[in-house]
Protein backbone atom coordinates (compact mmCIF):
# COMPACT_ATOMS: atom_id res chain seq x y z
CA UNK A 1 0.00 0.00 0.00
CA UNK A 2 3.00 2.63 0.64
CA UNK A 3 4.27 4.26 -2.55
CA UNK A 4 7.63 3.15 -3.53
CA UNK A 5 10.24 5.54 -2.22
CA UNK A 6 12.94 7.13 -4.02
CA UNK A 7 16.91 7.95 -3.03
CA UNK A 8 17.71 11.83 -2.74
CA UNK A 9 20.36 12.41 -4.99
CA UNK A 10 22.71 14.20 -2.71
CA UNK A 11 22.37 11.92 0.27
CA UNK A 12 22.44 7.89 -0.84
CA UNK A 13 22.03 7.44 3.16
CA UNK A 14 18.42 9.21 2.87
CA UNK A 15 15.27 7.66 1.68
CA UNK A 16 12.45 10.49 1.08
CA UNK A 17 8.79 9.02 0.85
CA UNK A 18 6.35 11.00 -1.50
CA UNK A 19 3.27 12.11 -0.01
CA UNK A 20 0.11 10.14 -0.56
CA UNK A 21 -2.06 11.43 -3.31
CA UNK A 22 -5.85 11.77 -3.28
CA UNK A 23 -7.77 8.99 -5.16
CA UNK A 24 -9.85 10.15 -8.37
CA UNK A 25 -13.13 10.87 -8.34
CA UNK A 26 -15.72 8.50 -10.02
CA UNK A 27 -18.91 9.53 -11.78
CA UNK A 28 -21.05 8.27 -8.73
CA UNK A 29 -18.75 9.04 -5.58
CA UNK A 30 -19.59 7.59 -2.37
CA UNK A 31 -21.38 8.91 -0.06
CA UNK A 32 -20.82 8.86 3.81
CA UNK A 33 -22.55 9.36 7.03
CA UNK A 34 -21.05 10.49 10.20
CA UNK A 35 -22.70 9.08 13.34
CA UNK A 36 -21.21 10.97 16.38
CA UNK A 37 -20.01 14.80 15.69
CA UNK A 38 -17.31 14.83 18.68
CA UNK A 39 -14.23 15.05 17.62
CA UNK A 40 -13.50 11.80 16.04
CA UNK A 41 -16.87 12.66 13.92
CA UNK A 42 -14.99 15.80 13.18
CA UNK A 43 -11.93 14.04 12.22
CA UNK A 44 -13.65 11.84 9.90
CA UNK A 45 -15.47 14.64 8.21
CA UNK A 46 -12.36 17.00 7.48
CA UNK A 47 -10.81 13.56 5.70
CA UNK A 48 -13.46 12.76 3.90
CA UNK A 49 -13.48 16.23 2.36
CA UNK A 50 -9.84 16.78 2.13
CA UNK A 51 -7.99 13.06 1.21
CA UNK A 52 -10.59 10.69 -0.40
CA UNK A 53 -12.46 10.34 -3.16
CA UNK A 54 -16.11 10.57 -1.73
CA UNK A 55 -18.32 12.94 -0.05
CA UNK A 56 -19.74 13.77 3.54
CA UNK A 57 -23.69 14.22 3.39
CA UNK A 58 -25.17 13.50 6.88
CA UNK A 59 -24.82 13.98 10.56
CA UNK A 60 -25.91 11.96 13.70
CA UNK A 61 -25.79 13.58 16.77
CA UNK A 62 -27.69 14.08 19.89
CA UNK A 63 -26.46 17.28 21.08
CA UNK A 64 -27.75 20.08 18.25
CA UNK A 65 -24.42 22.55 18.85
CA UNK A 66 -21.85 19.81 17.88
CA UNK A 67 -24.45 18.39 14.81
CA UNK A 68 -24.78 21.95 13.58
CA UNK A 69 -21.30 22.55 13.90
CA UNK A 70 -20.29 19.85 11.88
CA UNK A 71 -23.26 19.62 9.11
CA UNK A 72 -22.24 24.02 8.50
CA UNK A 73 -18.71 23.06 8.26
CA UNK A 74 -18.76 20.41 6.09
CA UNK A 75 -21.78 19.23 4.60
CA UNK A 76 -24.53 21.68 4.28
CA UNK A 77 -22.43 24.92 5.03
CA UNK A 78 -24.45 28.31 5.23
CA UNK A 79 -27.53 27.07 4.40
CA UNK A 80 -30.18 25.20 6.68
CA UNK A 81 -30.09 20.79 6.12
CA UNK A 82 -31.97 19.36 3.83
CA UNK A 83 -34.17 16.18 4.26
CA UNK A 84 -31.63 13.58 4.83
CA UNK A 85 -28.55 15.54 6.15
CA UNK A 86 -29.30 15.57 10.05
CA UNK A 87 -30.68 13.07 12.81
CA UNK A 88 -30.52 13.16 16.39
CA UNK A 89 -29.41 9.07 16.85
CA UNK A 90 -28.58 6.63 14.55
CA UNK A 91 -31.97 4.80 15.31
CA UNK A 92 -33.59 7.87 13.95
CA UNK A 93 -31.31 7.57 10.65
CA UNK A 94 -32.68 3.41 10.50
CA UNK A 95 -35.94 4.47 10.01
CA UNK A 96 -35.92 6.96 7.72
CA UNK A 97 -33.46 5.28 5.56
CA UNK A 98 -35.71 2.06 5.93
CA UNK A 99 -38.47 4.28 4.56
CA UNK A 100 -36.57 6.22 1.83
CA UNK A 101 -36.01 2.58 0.45
CA UNK A 102 -39.61 1.93 0.33
CA UNK A 103 -40.42 4.96 -1.22
CA UNK A 104 -37.81 4.89 -3.93
CA UNK A 105 -39.01 1.49 -4.62
CA UNK A 106 -42.62 2.83 -5.25
CA UNK A 107 -41.14 5.41 -7.92
CA UNK A 108 -41.29 8.19 -5.23
CA UNK A 109 -38.60 11.80 -5.45
CA UNK A 110 -35.89 10.99 -2.35
CA UNK A 111 -32.96 11.66 -1.02
CA UNK A 112 -30.11 9.43 -2.39
CA UNK A 113 -28.63 7.13 0.24
CA UNK A 114 -25.64 6.49 1.61
CA UNK A 115 -22.68 3.42 0.66
CA UNK A 116 -21.23 3.70 4.01
CA UNK A 117 -21.02 5.30 7.68
CA UNK A 118 -18.19 6.22 10.07
CA UNK A 119 -19.31 5.31 13.68
CA UNK A 120 -17.89 7.66 16.00
CA UNK A 121 -20.13 7.30 19.27
CA UNK A 122 -19.32 6.24 22.39
CA UNK A 123 -17.47 2.71 22.94
CA UNK A 124 -20.10 1.13 24.76
CA UNK A 125 -22.60 1.99 21.80
CA UNK A 126 -20.71 0.54 19.07
CA UNK A 127 -21.84 -3.05 19.20
CA UNK A 128 -25.62 -1.84 19.26
CA UNK A 129 -24.86 0.70 16.16
CA UNK A 130 -23.14 -1.91 14.60
CA UNK A 131 -25.68 -4.28 14.54
CA UNK A 132 -28.59 -1.56 13.92
CA UNK A 133 -27.28 -0.48 10.78
CA UNK A 134 -25.57 -4.23 9.61
CA UNK A 135 -29.14 -5.31 8.26
CA UNK A 136 -28.76 -2.36 5.65
CA UNK A 137 -26.26 -3.65 3.75
CA UNK A 138 -24.01 -0.44 4.20
CA UNK A 139 -20.05 0.01 4.33
CA UNK A 140 -18.68 0.56 8.18
CA UNK A 141 -16.06 2.25 9.55
CA UNK A 142 -16.42 1.52 13.40
CA UNK A 143 -13.66 3.73 15.70
CA UNK A 144 -11.95 2.11 17.73
CA UNK A 145 -12.13 -0.40 20.17
CA UNK A 146 -14.48 -2.43 18.37
CA UNK A 147 -16.42 -2.98 21.59
CA UNK A 148 -15.43 -1.97 25.66
CA UNK A 149 -15.55 -5.97 26.18
CA UNK A 150 -14.94 -9.43 24.58
CA UNK A 151 -17.94 -10.91 24.37
CA UNK A 152 -19.23 -8.04 22.56
CA UNK A 153 -16.84 -8.27 19.96
CA UNK A 154 -16.83 -11.64 19.72
CA UNK A 155 -20.85 -11.14 19.23
CA UNK A 156 -19.90 -8.31 16.62
CA UNK A 157 -17.45 -10.77 14.52
CA UNK A 158 -20.09 -13.37 14.32
CA UNK A 159 -22.81 -11.28 13.48
CA UNK A 160 -20.78 -10.10 10.18
CA UNK A 161 -18.60 -12.80 9.49
CA UNK A 162 -21.15 -16.06 9.93
CA UNK A 163 -23.98 -14.72 8.74
CA UNK A 164 -23.61 -15.44 5.00
CA UNK A 165 -26.14 -12.27 3.43
CA UNK A 166 -23.81 -9.60 5.47
CA UNK A 167 -20.12 -10.63 4.82
CA UNK A 168 -19.45 -10.98 0.74
CA UNK A 169 -21.26 -7.59 0.22
CA UNK A 170 -20.33 -5.03 2.95
CA UNK A 171 -16.79 -3.74 3.85
CA UNK A 172 -16.20 -3.50 7.84
CA UNK A 173 -13.57 -1.40 9.01
CA UNK A 174 -11.96 -0.31 12.70
CA UNK A 175 -10.12 2.72 13.55
CA UNK A 176 -6.56 1.58 14.17
CA UNK A 177 -5.69 4.47 12.31
CA UNK A 178 -1.69 4.12 12.89
CA UNK A 179 -1.62 0.98 10.15
CA UNK A 180 -2.45 3.77 7.52
CA UNK A 181 0.01 6.62 8.42
CA UNK A 182 3.17 6.69 5.74
CA UNK A 183 5.27 6.11 8.27
CA UNK A 184 4.36 3.23 9.91
CA UNK A 185 3.25 1.55 6.44
CA UNK A 186 7.09 2.25 5.72
CA UNK A 187 8.08 0.58 8.52
CA UNK A 188 6.00 -2.81 8.13
CA UNK A 189 7.21 -2.69 4.26
CA UNK A 190 10.98 -2.83 5.34
CA UNK A 191 10.78 -5.48 8.33
CA UNK A 192 8.19 -7.72 6.08
CA UNK A 193 8.63 -7.24 2.23
CA UNK A 194 12.67 -5.90 2.32
CA UNK A 195 13.49 -7.37 5.12
CA UNK A 196 16.61 -5.39 5.96
CA UNK A 197 17.14 -6.11 9.59
CA UNK A 198 16.78 -9.65 8.99
CA UNK A 199 14.72 -12.33 11.22
CA UNK A 200 13.29 -9.99 14.04
CA UNK A 201 14.76 -11.19 17.62
CA UNK A 202 12.65 -8.03 19.49
CA UNK A 203 10.59 -4.80 19.96
CA UNK A 204 10.36 -1.86 22.33
CA UNK A 205 7.40 0.13 21.99
CA UNK A 206 6.44 3.32 23.74
CA UNK A 207 3.34 5.42 23.86
CA UNK A 208 3.87 8.68 25.70
CA UNK A 209 -0.11 9.55 26.63
CA UNK A 210 1.14 13.02 27.70
CA UNK A 211 0.88 14.22 31.00
CA UNK A 212 -1.66 17.28 30.38
CA UNK A 213 -3.51 14.76 27.52
CA UNK A 214 -3.83 11.85 30.25
CA UNK A 215 -5.25 14.68 32.13
CA UNK A 216 -8.04 15.57 30.00
CA UNK A 217 -9.23 12.76 28.83
CA UNK A 218 -8.53 9.55 31.09
CA UNK A 219 -8.88 11.72 34.29
CA UNK A 220 -11.27 14.16 34.08
CA UNK A 221 -12.67 12.73 30.40
CA UNK A 222 -14.88 10.09 29.23
CA UNK A 223 -12.17 7.53 29.50
CA UNK A 224 -11.69 7.91 33.15
CA UNK A 225 -13.55 4.65 34.45
CA UNK A 226 -12.68 0.92 33.28
CA UNK A 227 -16.82 0.78 34.34
CA UNK A 228 -18.39 3.20 32.16
CA UNK A 229 -15.33 2.59 29.26
CA UNK A 230 -12.88 0.27 29.77
CA UNK A 231 -9.43 -0.41 30.48
CA UNK A 232 -6.56 2.25 29.37
CA UNK A 233 -5.02 -0.55 27.68
CA UNK A 234 -7.74 -0.23 24.93
CA UNK A 235 -9.30 2.67 24.90
CA UNK A 236 -5.81 4.13 24.43
CA UNK A 237 -3.48 1.54 23.76
CA UNK A 238 -5.08 -0.73 21.43
CA UNK A 239 -3.73 0.99 18.75
CA UNK A 240 -0.31 0.02 19.95
CA UNK A 241 -1.01 -3.81 20.58
CA UNK A 242 -2.88 -3.55 17.26
CA UNK A 243 0.88 -2.28 15.48
CA UNK A 244 2.68 -4.84 17.19
CA UNK A 245 0.53 -7.60 16.08
CA UNK A 246 0.57 -5.98 12.04
CA UNK A 247 4.35 -6.28 12.52
CA UNK A 248 5.17 -9.35 14.16
CA UNK A 249 1.99 -11.46 13.92
CA UNK A 250 0.20 -10.48 10.61
CA UNK A 251 1.95 -12.19 7.47
CA UNK A 252 3.40 -9.81 4.90
CA UNK A 253 1.02 -9.27 1.66
CA UNK A 254 0.24 -11.95 -0.39
CA UNK A 255 1.49 -14.37 1.91
CA UNK A 256 -1.18 -17.21 2.71
CA UNK A 257 0.66 -18.39 6.05
CA UNK A 258 -1.34 -18.15 9.00
CA UNK A 259 -1.10 -15.40 12.00
CA UNK A 260 2.25 -16.04 14.45
CA UNK A 261 0.30 -15.48 17.63
CA UNK A 262 2.02 -15.18 20.94
CA UNK A 263 3.08 -18.03 23.10
CA UNK A 264 2.33 -15.68 26.38
CA UNK A 265 1.72 -12.59 27.45
CA UNK A 266 1.83 -10.44 30.91
CA UNK A 267 1.24 -7.05 31.80
CA UNK A 268 2.13 -4.95 34.71
CA UNK A 269 0.20 -1.33 35.96
CA UNK A 270 -1.57 0.35 37.66
CA UNK A 271 -3.07 3.81 38.74
CA UNK A 272 0.10 5.26 40.00
CA UNK A 273 -0.32 8.99 40.65
CA UNK A 274 -3.96 10.50 40.13
CA UNK A 275 -5.66 9.89 43.24
CA UNK A 276 -6.18 11.67 46.28
CA UNK A 277 -2.91 10.48 48.04
CA UNK A 278 -0.88 12.30 45.65
CA UNK A 279 -3.23 15.78 46.62
CA UNK A 280 -1.28 18.72 47.79
CA UNK A 281 -1.67 19.75 51.51
CA UNK A 282 -2.40 23.27 49.92
CA UNK A 283 -4.91 22.65 47.73
CA UNK A 284 -6.83 21.41 50.82
CA UNK A 285 -10.56 20.47 50.32
CA UNK A 286 -11.37 21.82 46.72
CA UNK A 287 -12.65 19.56 44.22
CA UNK A 288 -12.34 22.41 41.21
CA UNK A 289 -9.12 23.93 40.42
CA UNK A 290 -10.48 27.78 39.82
CA UNK A 291 -11.60 27.71 43.52
CA UNK A 292 -8.17 26.29 44.48
CA UNK A 293 -5.73 27.99 46.59
CA UNK A 294 -3.26 26.05 44.81
CA UNK A 295 -4.21 26.12 41.75
CA UNK A 296 -1.47 28.63 40.63
CA UNK A 297 1.12 26.27 41.38
CA UNK A 298 0.17 23.29 39.81
CA UNK A 299 0.82 21.79 36.71
CA UNK A 300 -2.67 20.43 36.36
CA UNK A 301 -4.39 23.59 36.65
CA UNK A 302 -7.53 23.13 34.21
CA UNK A 303 -7.30 26.86 33.80
CA UNK A 304 -3.14 26.59 32.64
CA UNK A 305 -3.77 23.80 30.48
CA UNK A 306 -7.01 24.85 28.83
CA UNK A 307 -6.16 28.76 28.41
CA UNK A 308 -2.08 28.29 28.69
CA UNK A 309 0.84 27.53 26.74
CA UNK A 310 0.96 23.53 27.94
CA UNK A 311 -0.98 22.06 24.60
CA UNK A 312 0.66 24.49 21.74
CA UNK A 313 -0.88 24.00 18.71
CA UNK A 314 -3.51 21.41 19.49
CA UNK A 315 -5.21 23.64 22.09
CA UNK A 316 -8.18 24.18 19.46
CA UNK A 317 -8.93 20.30 19.21
CA UNK A 318 -9.03 19.40 23.41
CA UNK A 319 -10.90 23.43 24.26
CA UNK A 320 -13.67 22.14 21.22
CA UNK A 321 -14.21 19.20 23.42
CA UNK A 322 -14.54 20.87 26.90
CA UNK A 323 -17.15 23.80 25.24
CA UNK A 324 -18.46 22.65 21.47
CA UNK A 325 -20.09 26.01 20.86
CA UNK A 326 -16.31 27.95 21.28
CA UNK A 327 -16.52 29.10 17.96
CA UNK A 328 -19.68 30.65 18.55
CA UNK A 329 -18.87 32.15 21.32
CA UNK A 330 -15.81 33.99 19.52
CA UNK A 331 -17.19 34.37 16.47
CA UNK A 332 -20.08 36.39 18.44
CA UNK A 333 -17.71 38.34 21.08
CA UNK A 334 -14.23 37.68 19.69
CA UNK A 335 -11.54 36.00 21.88
CA UNK A 336 -12.31 37.15 25.43
CA UNK A 337 -15.95 36.29 25.16
CA UNK A 338 -14.40 32.78 24.35
CA UNK A 339 -12.04 32.86 27.07
CA UNK A 340 -14.74 33.96 29.32
CA UNK A 341 -17.33 31.45 28.10
CA UNK A 342 -14.57 28.32 28.99
CA UNK A 343 -13.44 29.88 32.31
CA UNK A 344 -17.49 29.58 32.97
CA UNK A 345 -17.42 25.97 32.18
CA UNK A 346 -14.47 25.05 33.82
CA UNK A 347 -16.06 26.79 37.05
CA UNK A 348 -18.81 24.40 37.05
CA UNK A 349 -18.27 22.06 40.08
CA UNK A 350 -20.41 19.43 41.85
CA UNK A 351 -22.13 19.56 45.47
CA UNK A 352 -20.40 17.78 48.06
CA UNK A 353 -23.85 16.27 49.00
CA UNK A 354 -24.35 15.44 45.25
CA UNK A 355 -24.59 11.55 45.08
CA UNK A 356 -21.37 9.62 43.56
CA UNK A 357 -23.38 7.81 40.80
CA UNK A 358 -24.62 11.39 39.58
CA UNK A 359 -21.25 12.92 39.86
CA UNK A 360 -19.83 10.25 37.31
CA UNK A 361 -22.63 10.90 34.50
CA UNK A 362 -20.60 13.95 33.31
CA UNK A 363 -16.71 14.71 32.54
CA UNK A 364 -16.05 17.80 34.67
CA UNK A 365 -12.90 19.44 32.94
CA UNK A 366 -12.45 21.93 35.92
CA UNK A 367 -12.09 19.25 38.57
CA UNK A 368 -9.05 18.50 40.77
CA UNK A 369 -6.97 15.92 39.58
CA UNK A 370 -6.54 14.07 42.80
CA UNK A 371 -10.19 14.74 43.53
CA UNK A 372 -11.53 12.42 40.28
CA UNK A 373 -13.44 9.11 40.30
CA UNK A 374 -10.87 8.02 37.55
CA UNK A 375 -9.53 4.10 38.48
CA UNK A 376 -7.91 3.30 34.50
CA UNK A 377 -4.30 2.77 34.65
CA UNK A 378 -1.66 5.45 34.08
CA UNK A 379 1.54 3.43 33.75
CA UNK A 380 1.19 0.27 32.14
CA UNK A 381 3.74 -2.43 30.18
CA UNK A 382 2.69 -5.54 28.32
CA UNK A 383 5.38 -8.39 27.61
CA UNK A 384 4.87 -10.40 24.63
CA UNK A 385 6.40 -13.96 23.58
CA UNK A 386 6.53 -16.04 20.58
CA UNK A 387 8.06 -19.80 20.34
CA UNK A 388 9.41 -21.01 17.04
CA UNK A 389 6.79 -21.99 14.80
CA UNK A 390 7.40 -23.37 11.88
CA UNK A 391 5.55 -23.86 8.82
CA UNK A 392 5.50 -27.63 8.32
CA UNK A 393 5.56 -27.96 4.31
CA UNK A 394 7.76 -24.88 4.37
CA UNK A 395 10.44 -27.40 6.20
CA UNK A 396 10.65 -29.63 3.82
CA UNK A 397 11.36 -27.67 1.12
CA UNK A 398 13.45 -24.54 2.48
CA UNK A 399 15.90 -23.87 5.09
CA UNK A 400 13.91 -20.03 5.22
CA UNK A 401 11.68 -21.58 7.15
CA UNK A 402 11.40 -20.06 10.52
CA UNK A 403 11.57 -16.45 8.29
CA UNK A 404 8.79 -14.52 10.45
CA UNK A 405 8.07 -17.16 12.58
CA UNK A 406 10.96 -17.44 15.00
CA UNK A 407 10.95 -16.72 18.45
CA UNK A 408 11.12 -12.86 19.90
CA UNK A 409 9.81 -10.85 22.36
CA UNK A 410 7.70 -7.18 22.15
CA UNK A 411 7.22 -4.92 25.04
CA UNK A 412 4.64 -2.24 24.81
CA UNK A 413 4.84 0.54 27.85
CA UNK A 414 1.80 2.88 28.23
CA UNK A 415 2.93 5.59 30.42
CA UNK A 416 1.23 9.87 30.61
CA UNK A 417 3.67 11.12 32.27
CA UNK A 418 5.84 12.52 29.20
CA UNK A 419 5.99 15.36 27.50
CA UNK A 420 6.04 13.85 23.97
CA UNK A 421 1.62 13.61 22.87
CA UNK A 422 1.05 10.22 21.15
CA UNK A 423 4.69 10.39 19.43
CA UNK A 424 5.18 6.84 19.82
CA UNK A 425 8.85 5.57 19.28
CA UNK A 426 9.99 1.49 18.59
CA UNK A 427 13.46 0.00 18.68
CA UNK A 428 13.13 -2.87 16.52
CA UNK A 429 16.11 -5.31 16.89
CA UNK A 430 17.16 -7.94 14.61
CA UNK A 431 19.63 -10.52 13.37
CA UNK A 432 21.22 -8.26 10.85
CA UNK A 433 20.24 -5.30 12.17
CA UNK A 434 18.62 -2.51 14.49
CA UNK A 435 15.45 0.10 13.80
CA UNK A 436 14.53 3.21 15.56
CA UNK A 437 11.94 4.48 14.72
CA UNK A 438 10.17 7.80 16.09
CA UNK A 439 6.90 8.73 14.36
CA UNK A 440 8.98 10.97 11.82
CA UNK A 441 12.06 9.22 10.77
CA UNK A 442 12.95 5.43 10.79
CA UNK A 443 16.91 5.13 11.05
CA UNK A 444 18.12 2.12 9.90
CA UNK A 445 21.27 0.42 11.03
CA UNK A 446 22.69 -2.83 8.87
CA UNK A 447 25.33 -5.00 10.86
CA UNK A 448 26.48 -6.66 7.63
CA UNK A 449 27.47 -3.35 5.79
CA UNK A 450 27.93 -1.18 8.63
CA UNK A 451 25.68 1.43 6.60
CA UNK A 452 23.08 3.59 8.61
CA UNK A 453 20.62 4.83 6.03
CA UNK A 454 17.58 7.41 7.73
CA UNK A 455 13.54 7.76 5.51
CA UNK A 456 12.06 10.37 5.87
CA UNK A 457 8.10 9.49 5.45
CA UNK A 458 6.22 12.70 4.22
CA UNK A 459 5.66 15.84 7.18
CA UNK A 460 1.84 15.57 8.11
CA UNK A 461 -0.09 18.66 7.87
CA UNK A 462 -2.07 18.61 10.68
CA UNK A 463 -2.33 16.45 14.04
CA UNK A 464 -4.18 13.52 12.89
CA UNK A 465 -1.61 10.67 14.27
CA UNK A 466 0.91 11.41 11.49
CA UNK A 467 -1.45 12.05 8.33
CA UNK A 468 -2.94 7.96 9.52
CA UNK A 469 -6.80 9.56 10.25
CA UNK A 470 -6.66 10.86 7.06
CA UNK A 471 -5.43 7.71 5.73
CA UNK A 472 -7.66 5.42 7.01
CA UNK A 473 -10.64 7.38 5.76
CA UNK A 474 -8.97 7.36 1.81
CA UNK A 475 -8.16 3.49 2.17
CA UNK A 476 -12.05 3.28 3.32
CA UNK A 477 -13.75 5.55 0.76
CA UNK A 478 -11.15 4.36 -1.94
CA UNK A 479 -12.46 0.49 -1.04
CA UNK A 480 -15.91 1.62 -1.32
CA UNK A 481 -15.90 3.15 -4.18
CA UNK A 482 -13.71 0.22 -6.22
CA UNK A 483 -17.00 -1.79 -4.61
CA UNK A 484 -19.63 0.34 -5.72
CA UNK A 485 -18.18 1.99 -8.83
CA UNK A 486 -15.58 -0.83 -10.31
CA UNK A 487 -17.64 -4.07 -9.78
CA UNK A 488 -14.91 -5.19 -7.40
CA UNK A 489 -15.81 -7.90 -4.66
CA UNK A 490 -15.79 -6.17 -1.06
CA UNK A 491 -13.67 -8.97 0.05
CA UNK A 492 -11.01 -8.18 -2.32
CA UNK A 493 -11.46 -4.37 -2.04
CA UNK A 494 -11.29 -5.00 1.94
CA UNK A 495 -8.02 -7.10 1.31
CA UNK A 496 -6.10 -5.33 -1.41
CA UNK A 497 -7.16 -1.08 -0.12
CA UNK A 498 -7.26 -1.98 3.68
CA UNK A 499 -5.72 -5.15 4.64
CA UNK A 500 -7.51 -6.00 7.72
CA UNK A 501 -9.59 -8.73 8.00
CA UNK A 502 -12.11 -9.31 10.67
CA UNK A 503 -10.11 -11.81 11.89
CA UNK A 504 -7.13 -9.36 12.22
CA UNK A 505 -9.73 -7.28 14.26
CA UNK A 506 -10.24 -9.94 16.73
CA UNK A 507 -7.28 -10.86 17.14
CA UNK A 508 -5.97 -7.73 17.76
CA UNK A 509 -8.00 -7.01 20.24
CA UNK A 510 -8.05 -10.07 21.92
CA UNK A 511 -4.47 -9.62 23.01
CA UNK A 512 -5.23 -6.62 25.00
CA UNK A 513 -7.94 -8.63 26.85
CA UNK A 514 -5.40 -11.11 27.08
CA UNK A 515 -2.55 -8.48 28.77
CA UNK A 516 -5.36 -6.75 30.96
CA UNK A 517 -6.37 -10.35 32.73
CA UNK A 518 -2.96 -11.36 32.45
CA UNK A 519 -2.07 -7.82 35.10
CA UNK A 520 -5.23 -8.85 37.06
CA UNK A 521 -4.62 -11.95 38.13
CA UNK A 522 -0.66 -10.93 38.08
CA UNK A 523 0.24 -14.29 35.90
CA UNK A 524 1.79 -15.43 32.46
CA UNK A 525 -0.92 -16.02 30.60
CA UNK A 526 -0.39 -18.81 27.80
CA UNK A 527 -2.09 -17.22 24.75
CA UNK A 528 -3.18 -20.30 22.73
CA UNK A 529 -5.17 -21.81 25.50
CA UNK A 530 -6.90 -18.52 26.56
CA UNK A 531 -7.42 -18.10 22.79
CA UNK A 532 -9.30 -21.31 22.17
CA UNK A 533 -11.50 -20.99 25.25
CA UNK A 534 -12.02 -17.45 25.59
CA UNK A 535 -12.60 -16.71 21.69
CA UNK A 536 -11.87 -20.20 19.24
CA UNK A 537 -14.62 -21.81 20.93
CA UNK A 538 -17.24 -18.80 20.48
CA UNK A 539 -16.32 -18.87 17.09
CA UNK A 540 -17.50 -21.57 15.54
CA UNK A 541 -20.95 -22.10 14.03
Amino acid sequence: MAPHADVDDVDFNVVRLPAPERPSFSESPPRLLIIGAGNRGITYAAAIGESTNGVCVGVVEPIAVKRRLLGQKYIWGKSEPSEGQEFEDWKQFLLWEVERRKRAALGENVPEGVDGVFICVQDHMHMAVVLGLAPLGLHIMCEKPLAPSLDDCVTIYRALSLDSSLAPSTIFSIGHVLRYSPHNMLLRKLLLEDKVIGEVMAVNHTEPVGWWHFTHSYVRGNWRKESTSAPSLLTKSCHDMDIIYWLLCSPPPGSSKPAHLPTSISSSGSLQYFNRAHKPTEAGNATNCLSCNYESSCQFSAKRIYIGPQMGGQKEHFVRIVLPEIEDCVAAGGLEAGKKALLAKLEEDYEPAMPASEVSKRSWFGRCVYEADNDVCDNQTVTLSWDNDPIAADCETSPQALTGRGSKTATLHMVAFAKKVCQRFTSIYGADGEIYADSNTITVQDFKTGEKKTHYPPVPLGEGHGDADAGLARQFVLAIDRVKNHGENATDAQTQYLGCSLDDMIRSHALVFAAEEARKEKIVLDFPSWWERKVASKLKV
